[in-house]
C-alpha cells in the first residue's frame, strides 16, 4: 500500500510544480525572449489548456491500457516539455513547451485519482485525498523560495531544468515500485462436473456477475457523480478565484507591500495545510456528510465576513479571516467530495477522473473570464461565487447523499452460498 501512496503523492505534485516554480523568473524570461509580461501571463492559461485538452485521452488510456503506462507517459512528457522550455529562444517556442508541460501534468493528475480509487476504500481514500490537498498547499509556499535560490546562482532556464529533473525522478520512482492497479474482470467460470468444486464455481459466478453489472452501471451521468462533479468544480473555482483576485484585494485595495502580501499568502497556505492534515481526524469523528456540509458552511460564512468587512470598512484582518475560511472550507471538503465522486467507478475510474479534472478547470476559467467581461469587482466576484457554491452544494449534498458501504450485495450472496453448502439437504 505504501508504494501506491508514495507514487500518488509524487505524481500529484507535478501539477502545482508546473505553475508555481517558474513564476519568480518571469521578468528574466520576458527580457531574454523579448516578450511582454502580458504574453508570458498567457503561459498559465496555455498550461491549463494543455491539461484540459488531453485529460479525456489520459482517462481512456488509464482504463484500457493501464494506470502505470499513463503515469510513466505523463512524467516523461512533463520532463521533455520542461527541457524544451528551458531551451526556448522565442516566446512561441516557450508557450508550446508550456502546453506540453500541461499535457504531462494532466496525465499525472488523472492517473493519481485512478490509482487511489483502485487501492483504497471510501473512508481511507477520503482521508488520503484531504492530505494530498495539504501537501499540494506546500508547493505554492516553497516553490517561489526554491526558485529564488536557484536564480541567485543560475539563469531562469535552470528553473525548467529543475522541473525536468524532478519529473524524471518521479518517472524512475513509478517505473521501479509502482505496480499496475487497473481492475481485471474475472472470467466467467466453466461448468465443472466435480461436485467438490461446485461451491467455488458458484462463488466465481457471483463475482463475475457482480463485476459485469458494476462495469455496465458505471455511468458518468449518475446522480451521485454529477452532484459531486458540480460540488468539486465550484470548490476549485472558489479557490482559484481567491488566488486570482488576492493580489488586487490585498495589494491594491488593502495597500499591502509585496513582502506583506507574500507573508499573508504563506500564512493562508499554512492554514490550508493544517486544516487538510486535521481533516482525517474530523472525518473519523463526524463522518463524510457532516464534514462536507461544514465545508460549505465555511464558504458561506466567508462570504458573510467579506461582505461585513467591506460594508463596515473593517481592517484588513477581517478580510484575511474571510479568506482563511475559504482555505479551510476547501481543505476539509474537496478530498471527500472527490472520493465520493469516484466511489461508483472501478473499471472507469480513469475516465471519471478526467471528466472531473476537465470540469474543474473549465468551470474556473469560464467563471473568471465571465466576471472579468462583466466588470465585476474582485471582492464581489469572490463573494458571489462563495454564496453560489455554498448554497448549491448544500442542496446537492442533502438531495443526493453518499451511499457509503454500498453494494453489500456481493457479501450477502457469498454468505448465502457458503451457508447453503454447509446445510445438508433435508430428506
Amino acid at each position: 500500500m505504501f508504494r501506491y501512496l508514495l507514487c500518488s503523492f509524487a505524481l500529484v505534485l507535478i501539477y502545482p510544480l508546473g505553475i508555481d516554480l517558474y513564476l519568480v523568473g518571469l521578468p528574466d524570461i520576458a527580457r531574454d525572449l523579448n516578450a511582454s509580461q502580458a504574453e508570458l501571463h498567457v503561459a498559465f492559461s496555455i498550461y491549463l489548456a494543455g491539461m484540459a485538452s488531453t485529460m479525456l485521452l489520459a482517462g481512456w488510456f488509464a482504463d484500457h491500457v493501464g494506470r502505470k503506462p499513463v503515469a510513466l507517459m505523463g512524467a516523461a512528457t512533463f520532463a521533455i516539455a520542461s527541457w524544451y522550455a528551458a531551451n526556448s529562444v522565442t516566446v512561441d517556442y516557450f508557450l508550446f513547451a508550456r502546453f506540453g508541460q500541461g499535457v504531462g501534468a494532466g496525465f499525472c493528475y488523472v492517473v493519481t485519482f485512478a490509482i487511489l480509487r483502485d487501492t483504497l476504500d471510501d473512508d481511507k481514500r477520503a482521508k488520503v485525498l484531504t492530505m494530498i490537498n495539504g501537501i499540494t498547499c506546500i508547493v505554492p509556499v516553497l516553490a517561489p523560495v526554491i526558485g529564488h535560490l536557484i536564480l541567485m546562482r543560475f539563469e531562469w532556464s535552470s528553473l525548467f531544468f529543475s522541473m525536468a529533473i524532478m519529473a524524471m525522478l518521479i518517472f524512475q520512482l513509478c517505473l521501479l515500485i509502482l505496480k499496475e492497479t487497473k481492475p481485471r474482470l474475472i472470467e466467467a467460470p466453466h461448468t465443472n462436473m466435480n461436485t467438490s468444486t461446485q461451491s467455488e464455481n458458484s462463488f466465481n459466478q457471483v463475482l463475475y456477475n457482480e463485476g459485469t453489472q458494476k462495469s455496465s452501471n458505471e455511468s458518468l451521468v449518475s446522480r451521485l457523480f454529477l452532484s459531486r462533479l458540480i460540488t468539486t468544480s465550484l470548490a476549485v473555482t472558489a479557490i482559484l478565484t481567491y488566488v486570482n483576485v488576492s493580489p488586487m484585494l490585498l495589494m491594491e485595495q488593502m495597500g499591502y507591500s509585496t513582502g506583506e502580501y507574500s507573508a499573508a499568502m504563506a500564512g493562508l497556505a499554512a492554514i490550508s495545510m493544517s486544516t487538510a492534515f486535521l481533516a482525517p481526524k474530523l472525518l473519523t469523528h463526524f463522518g463524510q456528510q457532516r464534514i462536507m456540509l461544514a465545508s460549505q458552511c465555511l464558504f458561506m460564512t466567508s462570504a458573510a465576513v467579506l461582505m461585513a468587512g467591506y460594508q463596515f470598512k473593517l481592517n484588513s484582518g477581517v478580510i484575511l479571516l474571510g479568506i482563511s475560511l475559504i482555505c479551510a472550507g476547501f481543505s476539509i471538503g474537496f478530498g471527500t467530495a472527490m472520493s465520493q465522486a469516484l466511489s461508483p467507478f472501478s473499471r472507469r475510474a480513469g475516465m471519471a477522473s478526467s471528466v472531473l479534472g476537465i470540469s474543474q478547470i473549465a468551470c474556473s476559467a469560464a467563471y473568471i473570464t465571465l466576471m472579468g467581461w462583466l466588470g465585476m469587482s474582485a471582492l464581489n466576484m469572490l463573494i458571489f461565487l462563495l454564496l453560489l457554491a455554498g448554497v448549491s452544494s448544500i442542496i446537492l449534498l442533502l438531495v443526493v447523499p453518499s451511499v457509503t458501504a454500498s453494494c453489500n450485495k456481493l457479501t450477502h450472496q457469498v454468505s448465502e452460498l457458503s451457508s447453503n453448502d454447509k446445510i445438508p439437504a433435508s430428506s
